[in-house]
Parts: C-alpha cells; structure tokens; sequence
C-alpha cells in the first residue's frame, strides 16, 4: 500500500513544482514585455520614423503604420488586417489597405520601418554604452527565435524576417517580433473570453485607457462605441453607470494570465535576471521619449508587480 501513496505525494511534488515554473515563466514574460514594448514602440512616435515612411512614399501617419506593421505579411488585403490586428474598425482598415501598396511594396515598407526605427534608437541610445546595446540586441534576438509561431501569424511572419547585424536594428527587430508574437497570443485570449476587438477596447477605455485617445486611434464611430458599451452591460462587464464590473475585472485578470502564459516560451532561452538588468536603461529611455497617453495600452515600468 505504500507504493501508491509515495507515487502519489511524487506526482504531487511535481505538480506544484510545475505550477511554480508555469507562474515564473508567465512572470518572467510580463517583465520582458514591460521592458521590449518601449523598445518596439518607438516606430510610432518618432520623428526618424515617420520620415522614414514619408520617404518610401507613405505619406500620413497611418498608412505608415498599417504598411509598416503589415508588411512581414506580404501585400495582402484588407481582410488579414483586420483579423490579426483586431481592435481596428474594419473601415478604416480598407481605407489603407491595399492601398497602401500602390505607394510602397511590403518589402519598401520593412526597409522604411527598420531604418526610421534604427535611426530613432541610435539617437535615443546615444548614451548608452555600445556593447550593452550589443548584448541586449543578442539576448533579445536569441529568446525571438525560441518563440513557437504555431498560431501567431504576425509572430511568425516578423520571426521569418532577415535577423539584421547592426545592434541597433537587430535589437528593434527583435523586439518587434516579440511584441507581435505576445499580440497573437492576446487576441486568442481575448477571442477565448468570448470578446471581440471593438468591446475588448471600449471596455480598456473605461478601465484604464482613454477614451479620447483610443476611440479615434481605433476608427470606431460613436455610435458604434456607444451599441457596444449597452451590448457590455448586458454582458455584464459593465455596470449601468460604465464602470467595469468586479467580474469583469476578474475575466480581465484571467486574459492577462492567459497571454502571459502564452508568451512565456521565448524567455526559457536566456537568463532573465541578467537580461532585466541589461535591458532596463535601454527600456527607461526609449520610454520617457513616448507619450505618457497614448492608443497602444503602452504598460508602465512597474506593470509586471
């Protein structure tokens, strides 16, 4: 009789030494995310890149952007936008694309983000010393190509990309497809909740976004965010005054998790403890160069607490 009793206090060993590296690596995953999204995040908001778009003849911010993030995709339609960006109206996403590639191929499009990107960090990092940026770009470069693109299509089109060997690009260019493999996890998550991209945003709007920032970022008209904040009270994720609900607050928390854990594969690669301390003054810069409000639910520095 004492054999199954010691199986089973060994299975139960396991399982919780199981559950702690599950929640290492979800936590593991949440720090990273805190520190690379600055990073990739920089081909929104700086000057560099924007003339970097202008240049390739993508005039305007936002077929930059929609040219920019779709390329890795090739010159598709507006269809696969849609679907893996998600949270966008559908309508302002065909006004951009095709379009975009009767201005700018795809591949003039990841020539433009890349070195308006570079460009942006080479001015940002000026500072920082050249073989800590070096041995961030590797770190990061390394955990980018553990990740499993099963799934994550936009992930999976960045991580099929040219791996750059300037430090500068090579680090942005990880951490972009990083960035865009934690994105495709997100969308199943939020997609598993039972939620789609219109009611996930004007819930985040009344939970810890603004308004005013998101919706018209978004292109959803106000009387498509004003159905679908009713069609959140009914569902109860919001109350009758628009605050979020405790359960909803609950079902968030659980998305989170979710999308943790569903990116916590890449950091198995490299040591995290050293990657944090290498990371976080680069992370610190390109931060405090964005804006403090903006659309893309950029987290705070101490988001992973």
């Amino acid at each position: 009789m004492a054999l199954p009793r010691c199986r089973g206090v060994t299975q139960f060993i396991a399982g919780r030494r199981g559950r702690r590296a599950m929640l290492r690596g979800m936590n593991d995953a949440r720090l990273m995310w805190t520190l690379y999204e600055p990073i990739h995040a920089v081909t929104y908001f700086t000057p560099e890149s924007l003339a970097s778009f202008q240049a390739a003849g993508l005039r305007g911010f936002w077929r930059g952007y929609f040219a920019g993030r779709a390329a890795p995709l090739g010159p598709v339609g507006a269809a696969p936008v849609v679907a893996s960006f998600f949270s966008f109206a559908p309508g302002m996403v065909v006004r951009a694309v095709p379009d975009v590639w009767q201005r700018a191929t795809p591949e003039d499009a990841l020539r433009a983000r890349l070195e308006g990107a570079t460009a942006a960090l080479a001015r940002l990092l000026a500072d920082q010393p050249a073989e800590v940026v070096a041995e961030a770009a590797d770190l990061l470069a390394t955990a980018a190509a553990h990740l499993e693109p099963g799934g994550r299509v936009l992930g999976a089109a960045n991580s099929a990309l040219p791996v750059p060997e300037e430090p500068m690009a090579r680090l942005w260019q990880a951490a972009t497809t990083l960035r865009e493999h934690r994105g495709d996890g997100h969308v199943a998550a939020v997609v598993a909740a039972g939620l789609n991209g219109r009611e996930i945003v004007v819930w985040r709007s009344a939970f810890d976004m603004s308004r005013e920032a998101i919706q018209p970022a978004r292109g959803w008209t106000d009387e498509e965010w004003d159905a679908t904040t009713r069609r959140l009270i009914d569902l109860g994720w919001l109350d009758t005054d628009g605050r979020p609900t405790d359960a909803a607050i609950a079902a968030h928390r659980e998305i989170e998790d979710v999308t943790d854990r569903l990116a916590a594969g890449p950091w198995q690669a490299v040591d995290v403890d050293h990657l944090r301390t290498v990371l976080t003054p680069i992370a610190q810069v390109c931060r405090a160069a964005l804006p403090a409000i903006n659309p893309i639910g950029l987290p705070e520095p101490n988001a992973a607490s």
